[in-house]
């Protein structure tokens, strides 16, 4: 019997919220979110100013069979309906990727179900089509605390990457630049609030890779100059005015780097809708989110972005790459293993790769 109609239970492990969602994608494609569980760990990483992999593993396990539970309730399901599951399979925190891969595999063998091994960053890429009627093709930007990168993205799996971070990620730069202005866990909303209202022109922050005309992004020179400047800083107005001064460089970066793309996407797609997508925990920030829907409309490409809710890591993206995956009829054996690095690339990763094997580098 051929399958119109997918029901996925989707999970998502790969940092430090432990999530399950239940999305219905339907035989036109349509996406229904019918639960979508968040539970995070902010409060256990608060004292160590960012995430303890230690830590992340033990919650995951803690609470997974909980949130499980209360995504399958909310959506009025229970394992019996569903005719598929997706889990994170990297890249991320490999510890905390076997706790969600391992469950998902484990109802998968249960339940005689298809599984689905997810690239974390293709759940991203299709974060903007669960609330909204977004065609294949599109650019995208994905930007977040462990990623950032811009791909053509064709289809299901068919990803281009057009360039990447050759160091921090922009929202890694975000957390970093907080921490040393003394902002609380997580900093990236700390600091957007922190700016709000400040000068950004007080401080002269650098501008990376000038001499350079690809996409590729950098922000470790961008986060030591700020470091530095916030070791002199007295008063609460020049940690808003370098707050300011932070989320414009970095808005100004990634709107760059986007022009540069959108150029050279709609050269190669003459005659088709041009689509600008921006997915991750940075397409959050409103200023970043502002700056780049101008970018946008001043190339004539249509914006989108995920409600707020699809921005950061959550199991809805994951359960709906799943689904897509399944429509076309691929899943993944019960073997499949969790990888901290796993480029959605791996063509552009093997011939101009972002980072030195055997060093620490960007994770995508």
């Amino acid at each position: 019997m051929t399958v119109s109609t997918y029901t996925v239970l989707g999970l998502e492990t790969s940092c430090d919220e432990t999530a399950a969602a239940v999305v219905r994608r339907g035989p036109d494609g349509g996406v229904d979110v019918l639960s979508s569980i968040v539970a995070s760990q902010i409060a256990a990483h608060a004292p160590f100013g960012g995430v303890v992999p230690e830590i992340a593993a033990r919650a995951h396990v803690e609470n997974i069979d909980a949130i499980v539970a209360r995504a399958l309730a909310d959506a009025g399901l229970g394992f019996g309906d569903l005719t598929g599951v997706a889990a994170t399979a990297g890249p991320g925190l490999v510890g905390g990727v076997m706790v969600g891969l391992s469950f998902g595999k484990a109802v998968a063998l249960a339940r005689s179900l298809p599984l689905v091994a997810v690239n974390h960053l293709e759940g991203h890429a299709v974060s903007a089509r669960l609330a909204a009627d977004l065609d294949y093709p599109f650019l995208l930007l994905l930007v977040s605390g462990g990623h950032c990168q811009l791909l053509a993205v064709d289809g299901v799996g068919a990803c281009r990457r057009l360039g990447s971070t050759i160091d921090d990620a922009a929202g890694e730069a975000f957390d970093k630049i907080a921490k040393t202005l003394g902002l609380p866990y997580p900093g990236g909303p700390a600091l957007e609030a922190l700016a709000e209202g400040g000068d950004a022109a007080r401080f002269t922050l650098p501008r990376m890779l000038l001499g350079r005309k690809d996409c590729d992004f950098s922000f470790s020179g961008l986060k030591t100059a700020a470091a530095r400047i916030a070791e002199g800083l007295t008063t609460h107005a020049e940690r808003r005015d370098l707050a300011a001064a932070v989320q414009g460089a970095i808005a100004n970066q990634l709107a760059e780097r986007s022009d540069r793309a959108m150029i050279a996407y709609a050269l190669a797609h003459q005659g088709r809708s041009l689509r600008f997508v921006v997915a991750g925990g940075v397409a959050a920030n409103r200023a970043v989110r502002t700056r780049l829907e101008a970018t946008a409309q001043s190339r004539g490409f249509s914006f989108t972005a995920p409600p707020l809710a699809y921005c950061t890591d959550n199991a809805a993206m994951i359960a709906l790459a799943g689904a897509e995956r399944l429509a076309l009829g691929i899943s993944d054996p019960l073997d499949a293993p969790a990888r901290p690095r796993w480029p959605l690339d791996a063509a552009a990763a093997s011939s101009k790769p972002t980072h030195i094997p055997g060093r620490k580098g960007a994770k995508a």
